[in-house]
């Protein structure tokens, strides 16, 4: 070997170690001291072990920058190819400078031409301001800030996000403080993980509160894990630690295609799908006004008790995630009687509707499981656009074109016919009634008060007898579906699951070009 290629092969080895560390080992130190992982740690847990390839990996490390704090490259899970990027906090705080934005954006851009999924593990608290030898050198030049800015940089990832968006999952996980620009690309993907106490999202932080407004608040306040996934909704799962989130992605993206063209990947089950769910006959009460737990009907449902709920703490009235049925990913959609007794709400609305679309994007049935009594009433929902965000729904379903069932458990009156796609016309491939459905725009009980409750001299008896008529007629499914074709079958609750699987297997493909438009206007 040549003295050259020896020295410089020394040279190399050596600058591909101090890269590896990051900011030091004192800082990987500190790191550890607060509960986080180092972010090539946390890219050894999420992706299948050495399969990273990364690209631009020695960027900044002549100026002692290594990799301008950013790692990305292309890695499996699963076997699956993923491209990925890791925020390294070690680095000058993992502020966003431009190698590292320009090897975001690439990141994004590199997944959306191989088709494949983009995940970002975000630790950063935003744009890197630049040092006063910066600002002097380019004063000296007489040029602006923002003369030697590229278009692919950290402040235009928004681009290839949207770009990107319908074509291939894209799962944010938050794991440190990201705030001011560095939210909007997260909150631009499909999936957003964050860490309970650890991780924080806010376009400004409680310093910039306080000298604003006079206003005194924590980080975890304005913008913890526990306020985005209960109250803004921002957040879509949250977990107590590192591990546990990092694996859960490796989990979501096993019920997920790699991109928008092909089917989500099918695995051998081993649940009988002829199993008979006889529990469901026990769990659902027959009266419309008594709650019960969905959570229970679902797990009787899919393969192996196996949910993966998305949004579990925010609009909890309504239920959405995914599952199997024989091996095959659906999409869950299903009121909760326990909460708010499954009434629609402005939350839920968009919880359902943006659930509704994604699985659309990615060629996913859909199982809607109902039992609600419509829409909730009241100025509250009505001041927080329950009108608008409702809509929501209704073009969600009438856009969708994945197969599609709903079936009504025990209730659904007016508007909730409505939202969760029980009414004809709305694009449903079919809709199926348990023995103990109740429909209309009124309960049987209400119906009857309306019609005779204010009649003078009226009995009890009368009403009760009132009252059992209507429900043996009009309330009855097995005498509804006799003239009413829109309802495919009244079905046992003990064969729901066998009767899901077998139908799905004939649903249509329904993908086509309606008109000749550029997009529809959803009601935002």
């Amino acid at each position: 070997m040549e003295p050259m290629m020896e020295k410089r092969l020394k040279e190399l080895d050596e600058v591909r170690q101090k890269v590896r560390l990051g900011g030091g080992e004192k800082r990987i130190v500190n790191q550890h001291a607060m509960g986080k992982l180092s972010a090539r740690e946390r890219l050894d847990i999420l992706l299948d072990e050495n399969s990273l390839l990364e690209t631009n990996m020695l960027a900044g490390h002549a100026r002692n920058i290594p990799g301008d704090g950013l790692i990305c490259g292309s890695g499996t899970i699963d076997g699956r190819q993923v491209y990925v990027y890791s925020q390294d906090p070690t680095i000058k705080g993992g502020s966003v400078g431009l190698e590292h934005g320009n090897k975001m954006y690439r990141t994004v851009e590199r997944a959306l031409e191989c088709k494949v999924p983009f995940i970002g593990l975000h630790d950063s608290p935003g744009a890197r301001l630049p040092t006063s030898e910066d600002l002097e050198v380019l004063s000296m030049g007489k040029r602006s800030l923002f003369s030697n800015i590229s278009e692919k940089h950290g402040g235009s990832i928004f681009f290839p996000n949207t770009l990107a968006s319908g074509m291939i999952p894209q799962i944010s996980a938050i794991l440190g403080t990201s705030s001011g620009l560095s939210v909007y690309s997260p909150a631009l993907t499909d999936f957003i993980y964050m860490i309970d106490k650890q991780s924080h999202m806010f376009i400004t932080g409680p310093q910039v509160v306080k000298m604003i407004s006079g206003e005194d608040i924590t980080k975890d306040e304005l913008g913890g894990a526990a306020v985005h996934s209960r109250i803004s909704g921002c957040c879509d799962f949250i977990y107590s630690g590192e591990e546990e989130c990092l694996l859960n992605i490796r989990r979501l993206l096993s019920f997920l295609p790699l991109n928008c063209e092909e089917a989500p990947p099918a695995y051998q089950s081993n649940d009988d799908p002829k199993r008979t769910c006889e529990e469901l006959n026990n769990i659902i009460p027959c009266s419309p006004n008594k709650p019960f737990d969905m959570h229970q009907v679902i797990n009787a449902i899919v393969d192996n008790s196996d949910f993966y709920e998305v949004k579990k703490d925010f609009a909890p009235e309504i239920i959405v995630g995914f599952a199997r049925l024989d091996g095959k990913t659906i999409g869950i959609v299903a009121n909760q009687p326990m909460v708010k007794a499954g009434a629609l709400t402005s939350d839920s609305s968009d919880k359902q509707a943006r659930f509704i679309r994604f699985c659309d994007c990615f060629n996913i049935p859909l199982i809607l499981l109902v039992d609600t009594p419509a829409y909730m009433p009241g100025a509250d929902q009505e001041h927080a656009g329950i009108i608008r965000r409702g809509a929501k729904v209704l073009y969600a379903l009438c856009e969708a074109t994945v197969p599609r069932i709903s079936l009504v458990l025990r209730k659904a009156y007016g508007g909730g016919n409505l939202g969760m796609g029980v009414l004809p016309g709305l694009g449903n491939d079919m809709v199926l009634y348990w023995p103990i459905v109740e429909t209309g725009i009124l309960g049987a009980e209400q119906s009857i008060m309306l019609l005779y409750g204010r009649t003078p001299g009226v009995t009890k008896e009368f009403i009760d007898q009132k009252l059992k008529e209507y429900r043996e007629t009009y309330a009855n499914p097995i005498y509804d579906i006799s003239s009413n074709l829109n309802i495919q079958d009244v079905i046992t609750p003990a064969e729901t699951r066998g009767y899901l699987i077998r139908a799905l297997k004939i649903m249509p493909d329904k993908r086509r070009n309606r008109y000749g438009k550029r997009h529809g206007n959803m009601p935002l």
